[in-house]
């Protein structure tokens, strides 16, 4: 199965279709979203031909976001443990890195996917691997938003940059 995984749009509409856009052609059956998205118009983008999940990242104060995204969606709150066609995936924004090397060093998940720090990640540490597919590039960083596709057939992550 592939997984589309994208974090921190922070309302940037544009990034958030163009994302939409690339797990479509590549035919995945699910998205996971690590949090900021911030606000439902935003967040209804994701509704697509796809399985959506979302957790809440630490600027998603918007109320009526976990009401939008469960009209078509599943918002699961602070973090969520999912099983994708067989594989156990633990998925948070990423405000504490404690806690994140805490999942990751647990054993307990084939993958821990998080955001926050806008940083691509792709590491594996005993097993289980950590991925941060990235976020809207700082101010005056000269790398493009991306997001990454999990192939868990294979394991293969495959990040993708896009520009508005």
């Amino acid at each position: 199965m592939l997984v589309g995984l994208c974090s921190d749009t922070h309302d940037n509409l544009a990034l958030a279709r163009g994302a939409v856009e690339t797990f479509a052609e590549a035919g995945v059956g699910a998205v996971v979203h690590c949090g900021d998205v911030v606000a439902p118009f935003t967040a209804s983008v994701f509704d697509a031909d796809f399985d959506f999940h979302a957790v809440r990242g630490n600027n998603d104060g918007e109320w009526a976001l976990a009401e939008t995204v469960e009209e078509f969606g599943t918002y699961h709150g602070e973090s969520a443990h999912l099983l994708l066609d067989g594989v156990d995936v633990a998925v948070y924004h990423g405000t504490s890195e404690r806690l994140v090397d805490a999942l990751v060093d647990s054993g307990t998940y084939d993958y821990v996917v998080r955001g926050h720090t806008h940083q691509r990640t792709h590491e594996v540490r005993g097993g289980t691997v950590h991925i941060n597919p990235g976020g809207l590039p700082f101010p005056g960083a000269d790398e493009a938003y991306h997001v990454a596709i999990l192939d868990t057939d294979t394991g293969d992550v495959t990040f993708f940059g896009l520009t508005a």
